[in-house]
């Protein structure tokens, strides 16, 4: 699954569909049920929507039981596919649970992409109020770590900058999600061959992997056992090996050479899940446990 988001940060959805796919793939063969399984469904399905295959993205929902249909995640995934089909109403309804938490999310930062998707949706319908205010609460939740990955999957300018225009506590943040956009669109590739770097290790590796799950950086370290400085030591080798800072926005970063293949060089808006929460950021998530 983290192959597929990082794809998805750089804008490949066709490799970011394979990856997923893959996964689903292997949790098919999982003996006993894990977390990231609906997850990684939600993401498959984001992306058959990205890429103009919503009778696909329906077969995936439809393929589901009616619990696993009904989870936060699965909902958001539904939200985007009625978005793309032009039914704002059907998206409210679908992330309706997902925002009054009688359908839960693997974590805090899950709700950002549920708040924007309803701001869009509220746009959609001509409710300008609404769609600030839902605006806003996206914004809320992605400035503790100032993360845009959501707002650059689901890109709504217009709607920032309007949302700015009215007055937001998230300025700089709205001015940094808009000027990533802005460098998507315009930034032509680097030339010229990419330089290797050193691959990462397997300790990295495992640090990596927990990195989509929101878990702070103490409670990561509880997960694998380890103190909270060695976590702190693998993420500033993973920023260095990944050509990326955790200050820095929509820098990209290199391939990394790793015992899966390289790792695919980051676009602008991926160093938002190469940041860690801070502790006590919500509900722990346990998903990647299975990923040591």
């Amino acid at each position: 699954m983290i192959r597929g988001v990082l794809e998805l940060a750089h804008g490949r959805d066709a490799d970011a569909l394979a990856a997923f796919q893959a996964a689903d793939r292997l949790a098919a063969r999982l003996a006993e049920p894990n977390l990231g399984v609906l997850t990684n469904r939600s993401f498959l399905m984001q992306t058959l929507v990205r890429l103009g295959e919503t009778e696909r993205a329906e077969q995936v929902l439809a393929g589901l039981g009616d619990q696993d249909r009904g989870s936060g995640q699965m909902r958001i995934g539904l939200a985007a596919l009625r978005l793309a089909q032009d039914d704002p109403h059907e998206a409210i309804a679908a992330l309706a649970p997902v925002l009054d938490g009688s359908a839960p999310v693997p974590g805090p930062a899950w709700l950002v992409q549920p708040f924007l998707l309803e701001a869009i949706a509220r746009d959609a319908l001509g409710d300008p109020a609404a769609a600030g205010r839902a605006a806003e609460r996206a914004l809320d939740l992605a400035e503790p770590d100032g993360a845009p990955f959501w707002f650059v999957l689901y890109p709504a300018p217009d709607l920032l900058r309007r949302h700015a225009r009215h007055g937001t506590a998230h300025a700089a943040l709205v001015a940094g999600i808009l000027s990533l956009l802005a460098g998507r669109k315009l930034a032509p590739p680097p030339a010229g061959p990419q330089l290797p770097i050193e691959p990462l290790s397997e300790s990295e590796l495992r640090v990596l992997r927990y990195l989509p799950t929101n878990l702070s950086g103490p409670e990561i370290a509880g997960e694998l056992s380890v103190s909270l400085n060695t976590v702190r030591t693998h993420l500033r080798h993973l920023y260095a090996k990944l050509g990326t800072h955790r200050r820095a926005r929509g820098r990209r970063a290199r391939p990394c050479p790793g015992p899966a293949g390289p790792l695919p060089a980051l676009g602008p808006g991926c160093a938002c899940w190469l940041r860690v929460g801070r502790a006590g950021s919500g509900r722990r998530v346990r998903a990647a446990r299975g990923a040591r």
